[in-house]
């Protein structure tokens, strides 16, 4: 496997994943997904809005797409979970997207980061979409740990890529075209 291979399934996985987790969320009690809880964001909601506001952020850099760090600051959190989870769902087919349209030699390609007040700062697409994935595994995990503390369990999100797993992630595999 290389490593575009990797990228471009843990893609997949970020889409599948998220797809898991949102399920979960929509199906939390009138309140659950606001409520005031204890991690870097002080709620679900907000840990969800942070994701999909880093997640435009990056993929404006590696697209070129001209806001810079406008696209984080000017992003407007989503209010409800639905609205939320159907923007997380079109970004991550938008990235599924875009890493299955890189070449090899695209991610060593360097594209300029807009760090405010530090500069414009050229990173690799590699390593920028490294950082993502890390960044979003690490705050869905902080959001499945506050889905235990709600009516809803949180939901298994390490079994897409062994074949060991196939049988647990088929249907939504098949449901999401993945």
């Amino acid at each position: 496997m290389t490593l575009l291979d990797h990228l471009r399934r843990m893609a997949r996985n970020n889409l599948w994943s998220n797809d898991r987790l949102y399920r979960a969320v929509l199906a939390l009690q009138s309140g659950e997904f606001e409520a005031r809880r204890t991690s870097f964001f002080p709620s679900i909601k907000e840990t969800l809005n942070h994701i999909l506001a880093v997640d435009r952020l990056y993929l404006d850099f590696l697209t070129d797409g001209g806001q810079g760090a406008a696209a984080y600051d000017d992003f407007v959190p989503f209010e409800d979970a639905t609205s939320l989870a159907a923007a997380q769902a079109d970004f991550d087919r938008r990235l599924v997207a875009f890493c299955d349209g890189l070449s090899e030699a695209d991610l060593d390609r360097r594209v300029i980061t807009d760090r405010r007040a530090d500069g414009m700062i050229p990173e690799r697409i590699g390593d920028i979409l490294a950082h993502v994935f890390l960044h979003d595994i690490h705050h869905r995990g902080q959001v499945h740990a506050m889905l235990s503390g709600t009516s809803v369990p949180p939901p298994q999100l390490d079994e897409f890529l062994l074949d060991y797993d196939i049988k647990l992630r088929k249907d939504e595999v098949e449901r999401l075209g993945l």
